[in-house]
């Protein structure tokens, strides 16, 4: 016995064949490579506010969620889910029946669709998406159908969503529609318009909906974040996802969580127990703590956001770059035509020797790449003296 393997067959199994080192690790070993500013990966530079960060020290002290947390979450935290959901949107939740709490929102998106989608079911997704949307879909045999967000040109308009598309794409085979709004990573808040025909597609054609809504509380301008599980017909149907990562910027603690009816946090759970079975114990009792926050944490927060939107976004354009002005998220969308180039990929993984700046390129979040291809997008979640440095590079390379 030689110990090889089969010489025939791949190692990795055929649904994840297309999947291999995300671009954010390639474009993140560059930053670290030419010392370059990082706006490419979107997580905070700084922490979030220190009265949650105590809150977790305080939960290790007192020996609260050092060992396994119970299967749906601490009851502190589904009790903080469900009071916020109804102290902002006005949708009631039974903490012990309709919270389940996961690790990251990355989580709750693999565990509704593992759960939720049988070999074959068709998943329609807005496009360009998160990249695990579509690792997740093939993991539960799934088949996705993209609806390409379309770039609007007049106004700073932004992307805007194609509701005869949308339409025209669900067919006899389709289970669910995987919704996120605000949108990563073009900035789309999507219309009490849009989501209003999303609500009566579903109802329609009976369809599960699963939203992607990390970015809640970081909408801004006129935009207003409306939850699609408000709309008639929605509640029963919709299995709705948050996260503190985004909200309060610890990321790195992994604490997510899904809202539905009874029936679907039961099938998600099914799905998620044999996952990660449970995480984040004393991060669950700190994030209880946050989601009680006073408004004017959530409003001073999004505030911060706008202002280095604005900053980045200004200085992008004084480079040459089209932008796309976000509604939501912190990231911005950019067109590098008017720089006479066209690869996003080939401009990204030369910008860090050009201007000391990484990027991350569009295409890799669209399966018609050639849709995708001039577009690249910036993260504004960092210090403000980072970003200010970041747009005098661009400039200094570019506005020639």
């Amino acid at each position: 016995m030689t110990g090889m393997t089969s010489s025939a067959r791949p190692l990795l199994n055929r649904r994840l064949a297309e999947f291999g080192t995300t671009i954010f690790a390639e474009m993140s070993a560059l930053a670290l490579q030419t010392g370059s500013i990082n706006l490419g990966q979107g997580f905070p530079d700084t922490d979030g506010p220190e009265e949650v960060r105590e809150a977790a020290v305080r939960a290790l002290r007192d020996g609260r969620g050092n060992q396994y947390p119970p299967g749906p979450g601490v009851p502190e935290l589904r009790t903080a889910v469900a009071a916020h959901q109804e102290r902002r949107y006005g949708l009631a939740y039974d903490p012990d029946t309709e919270v389940l709490v996961t690790a990251g929102a990355t989580e709750a998106i693999a565990a509704a669709l593992l759960a939720l989608v049988e070999p074959g079911d068709e998943v329609v997704a807005l496009e360009p998406y998160y990249d695990s949307y579509a690792a997740c879909i093939a993991m539960a045999g799934g088949t996705r159908v993209p609806v390409t967000l379309r770039p609007q040109f007049e106004g700073g308009a932004g992307f805007r969503l194609d509701l005869d598309e949308l339409r025209a794409a669900v067919t006899d085979r389709t289970r669910l529609l995987l919704i996120n709004t605000p949108h990563n990573p073009t900035g789309t808040v999507l219309t009490r318009e849009e989501l209003t025909a999303i609500a009566e597609l579903a109802v329609e054609r009976d369809l599960l909906v699963v939203t992607d809504e990390v970015y809640e509380h970081l909408v801004f301008d006129e935009a207003e974040h409306l939850p699609l599980a408000t709309f008639p017909g929605m509640r029963e149907r919709t299995v709705s996802i948050g996260s503190a990562g985004k909200t309060f910027s610890f990321t790195g603690w992994k604490v997510g969580w899904i809202t539905a009816a009874p029936g679907l946090v039961s099938a998600v759970r099914s799905a998620k127990q044999f996952l990660t079975y449970v995480s984040s114990g004393p991060f669950q009792y700190a994030v209880a703590e946050a989601l009680a926050l006073p408004d004017s944490y959530f409003t001073a927060f999004r505030e911060d956001m706008r202002a280095k939107r604005d900053l980045l976004s200004s200085g992008l354009a004084e480079a040459g770059f089209k932008v796309f002005k976000p509604a939501g998220t912190y990231f911005v969308t950019t067109d590098i035509r008017p720089l006479g180039e066209t690869d996003g990929f080939a401009f990204c993984r030369a910008l860090p020797e050009r201007a000391g700046v990484v990027a991350i390129p569009n295409a890799v979040f669209y399966d018609h790449r050639e849709a995708g291809a001039p577009f690249v997008r910036f993260a504004f979640c960092k210090r403000t003296e980072v970003l200010a440095d970041a747009a005098e590079r661009l400039r200094k390379a570019f506005a020639h």
